[in-house]
């Protein structure tokens, strides 16, 4: 090209024939491009040299000082080829890979960024300077990376003092343990964990994409970005977290369960954590959650999980029967186990025996029979409850109501003086029946057995520190399903936003429940084969409160906003 273009740069009379000679003993003497070497000689600048190859050769000039440059395109070119060809990947659309080039007549370089990506390449001139500065800029070196890492750890804060309390087993996969015990991926992980315990959050997501690595946290229910750790960490970071669970690092086409127990230090004091660990493989690598399991947050005394008083009343009437059954359903994270662990305190007295069949068992309790499920050896509900009968048992706790056989051993066992506490996936408390129905329950034994169901969601509480009054449009209000009179006393509130809450206007989380009592004139309607409309219209009749209509008491005593309890109830 250097012949080329020297001949070119004279015979448009932008240099003469000496300046291209001394041009190009220089050169030889040198090395490097005639167009650099002409700006270094102080004949041309690098601009003049951009535009005259843009003109000459019918290709754009670009300047890269005003350019921003996708961080995502980068990662498609090593960084030694892009230093090799003095090219740079700008940005791309669809198949096309524009990329700002010194010579755009090296179609070399273009061959080899078009075998190496597999996208067609559109060249772009710059110059020679502002290309090696800005490949020294996108591709941040070994020592760059690490105080990257470096940033995001001590941006995070202080790392709580962990211990494992069970020791890991040895691992031969060398090549991945070694870099998940590094120490900077340890202190990453540690970090990671440690800031979830301090923010209160209930789930921590690890996802990779194809060009991304993130990590959030479900704080009060609901997700949030915490942090984007480098991609290439992706690998380590998994199987530091598989190595501390227990789980086989080298398997990485199975999704695997396992459980991390950790002591941890902080604030001075000792704090036992449990963190049941889900490894996912998803397309770009494997997606890992982990629910926090932490003893300090499970309330066990039901005065203080939200119940209206009417509805608290019917909850530990029904959990106080020697037998009979009592359901509590909503959707996964709305709280059921808490709830019905709350039940499980009431009733844990010494002449009392317990069995509960749970799958994952969340937390240990002191003088509970606590049972874990293990499907691939058949132990499932339904054994599980099997075996409880000739257990001489006075409450069984079911984790869930899965299928016509756990239902059915179920109801039997609330038939024949044992108190059933379970759960199941429905909407409300009168769409249970339906369900059950649904599963082959005979209505009769439907109606005999079950005492009591609970429907509950889990709102976000207004942020006590920055809570405000707001102004409300009374006939939105009334919209919404408040009544005259409590629209005479209603309260509405709001968070402004503090340091406290994350300036998101919550703090923490409250539950609405729908506590529909089975009393003779419901159980009529069960044999007759009612509908879950008729059904609720009914409870209704007979004084329950709806999960809307639990919400609306919230939001008139300032505990939540109008938009929470809209987000989970329908009117």
């Amino acid at each position: 090209m250097s012949q080329r273009l020297g001949d070119l740069l004279v015979r448009e009379k932008v240099i003469n024939h000496d300046q291209l000679t001394q041009a190009l003993r220089k050169q030889r003497e040198t090395g490097g491009r005639l167009g650099s070497v002409l700006v270094k000689m102080g004949l041309l600048t690098d601009e003049e040299v951009t535009n005259f190859l843009s003109r000459q050769y019918g290709v754009p000039a670009i300047n890269l000082q005003f350019f921003e440059i996708d961080p995502n395109v980068i990662k498609l070119i090593p960084q030694e080829t892009a230093r090799k060809h003095q090219i740079l990947p700008l940005s791309r659309v669809g198949a096309s890979l524009t990329i700002a080039m010194v010579d755009p007549t090296n179609v070399f370089a273009m061959d080899d960024i078009k075998f190496m990506t597999g996208f067609n390449i559109e060249p772009v001139v710059a110059s020679e300077t502002a290309i090696m500065d800005r490949i020294e800029q996108a591709y941040a070196s070994p020592e760059a990376e690490q105080e990257n890492l470096e940033d995001i750890i001590s941006s995070m804060g202080e790392e709580a003092e962990l211990e494992l309390q069970a020791d890991a087993e040895e691992i031969n996969a060398s090549d991945l343990e070694k870099s998940a015990e590094e120490a900077p991926i340890v202190k990453l992980v540690n970090l990671i964990l440690t800031d979830a315990v301090k923010r209160g959050a209930s789930d921590i997501h690890i996802e990779p994409y194809e060009k991304e690595y993130r990590v959030r946290f479900r704080i009060d229910g609901v997700l949030q970005n915490i942090m984007q750790p480098p991609l290439k960490l992706k690998d380590a970071i998994t199987s530091r977290i598989k190595i501390m669970s227990k789980l086989d690092i080298s398997e990485k086409r199975l999704p695997q369960d396992g459980r991390i127990m950790l002591k941890m230090q902080l604030n001075g004091r000792k704090k036992q954590l449990d963190f049941r660990v889900n490894c996912l493989p998803t397309l770009w690598g494997e997606k890992i959650v982990l629910r926090l399991l932490d003893k300090e947050n499970l309330r066990l005394d039901m005065t203080k999980l939200g119940f209206e008083p009417e509805s608290l009343e019917k909850f530990q009437r029904a959990v106080l029967k020697p037998y009979g059954m009592v359901l509590v359903t909503g959707p996964t994270g709305s709280g059921k186990t808490n709830t019905l662990y709350s039940a499980i305190s009431l009733l844990n007295k010494p002449d009392t025996n317990i069995m509960t069949a749970e799958d994952p068992v969340e937390f240990q309790l002191a003088g509970v029979n606590q049972v874990q499920m293990k499907e691939a050896i058949g132990l499932n509900f339904a054994a599980a409850l099997r075996a409880f009968l000739r257990q001489d048992p006075n409450t069984i706790l079911v984790g869930e109501i899965r299928d016509f056989e756990t239902a059915e051993i179920a109801i039997k066992a609330a038939l024949t003086g044992h108190l059933v506490l379970s759960t199941l996936h429905t909407n409300g408390a009168p769409e249970t029946i339906s369900r059950l129905m649904n599963m082959g329950i005979e209505p009769f034994l439907v109606a005999t057995a079950v005492h009591l169901i609970v429907a509950q969601r889990l709102i976000r509480r207004i942020c006590a520190n920055c809570i405000e009054p707001v102004e409300m449009n009374p006939q939105a209000l009334l919209d919404a399903g408040f009544t005259q009179e409590q629209l005479k006393t209603a309260k509405v509130s709001k968070g402004k936003g503090c340091s406290v809450c994350n300036s998101s206007g919550y703090k923490g989380r409250a539950g609405l429940y729908e506590v529909m009592e089975i009393d003779d004139e419901i159980r009529e309607l069960i044999l007759v084969g009612a509908s879950a409309v008729e059904l609720k219209k009914k409870a209704m009749e007979r004084g329950m409160i709806t999960l809307r209509g639990s919400g609306l008491r919230k939001v008139a005593d300032g505990v939540t906003t109008m938009e929470e309890v809209a987000r989970e109830t329908v009117h």
